[in-house]
């Protein structure tokens, strides 16, 4: 009985010690992983890297340097490499069915940097949401809303859905719709709408500058105007152009109707 005793006791104190190591090497190899990487990203040459290239290459190298010590962790609980080898081996194609959509998010973020149909910075648009890139991950791309709200996209759907990127251009086209009264004047109309856009120093003067009827509905007539600008200036330019539109319009007399409906009763 008390060989059977000193021997459970030895099994104790053998168990206990392997888990405070484990519990060392897991905190070291932690803390280890995190310089590494802080180091990695303060290099010079890794600087140089397109900010996409970096942050993805950043995310894997993080999980590969964990699993290295998972698989260190193993090896000091007893388990030999060899047949962590030959479990995976076994488990390989229940493996890849658990982690299907993980794979299709790394591919689908290599496929991203490898066709650059969007980098970090870039305004991008998925039809259900849109902001500008922050990160492209292993996994996931990050974005943040013009409203500063953090999104997360797998990069398998990026890769394999349409999307729009409003920063690839270095100039966009501005489109903007005006209506106005039947009662006005058209040569009066389209000198006062050149006259706005010749005064706005943004517009691009070199490419071509679109001002014409367009469009006659039920209660006005449709002008529209498109210009080219910077991208960076899109919104402000709308928004001025607008401003300065209804203030030009009030000043030459040119109406912008409200929505009407004429009733004619007969008696």
């Amino acid at each position: 009985m008390e060989k059977l005793l000193d021997k459970l006791n030895d099994l104790w104190v053998d168990a206990g010690l392997k888990l405070i190591y484990i519990i060392v090497i897991l905190f070291v190899g932690g803390k280890l992983i995190k310089l590494l990487t802080k180091l990695i990203k303060k290099g010079r040459a890794f600087n140089k890297l397109d900010k996409s290239v970096s942050s993805f290459l950043l995310s894997f190298l993080k999980t590969i340097l964990n699993v290295i010590l998972l698989i260190t962790v193993a090896g000091i609980i007893g388990i030999p490499s060899t047949s962590i080898i030959t479990l995976l081996g076994s488990c390989g194609v229940a493996i890849g069915l658990a982690l299907q959509g993980g794979l299709s998010n790394i591919a689908g973020g290599l496929i991203i940097l490898a066709f650059k149909p969007f980098k970090v910075g870039d305004y991008i648009d998925t039809h259900a949401d849109s902001g500008t890139v922050k990160s492209i991950s292993i996994f996931y791309t990050t974005l943040i809303t013009p409203d500063n709200r953090i999104v997360s996209i797998p990069n398998g759907n990026l890769a394999n859905s349409p999307l729009i990127n409003y920063s690839k251009e270095k100039d966009r086209r501005l489109d903007i719709a005006i209506d106005v009264s039947y009662d006005n004047s058209i040569d009066d109309v389209l000198k006062c709408l050149k006259a706005i856009i010749n005064k706005e120093k943004r517009v691009n003067k070199e490419k071509d500058i679109f001002v014409r009827l367009t469009n006659y509905k039920e209660s006005s007539i449709e002008y529209t105007i498109r210009v080219w600008v910077d991208k960076d200036d899109f919104w402000n330019v709308k928004f001025d152009l607008l401003e300065d539109i209804k203030k030009e319009f009030d000043k030459e007399n040119i109406t912008i109707p409200y929505n009407q409906l004429d009733v004619h009763i007969e008696k």
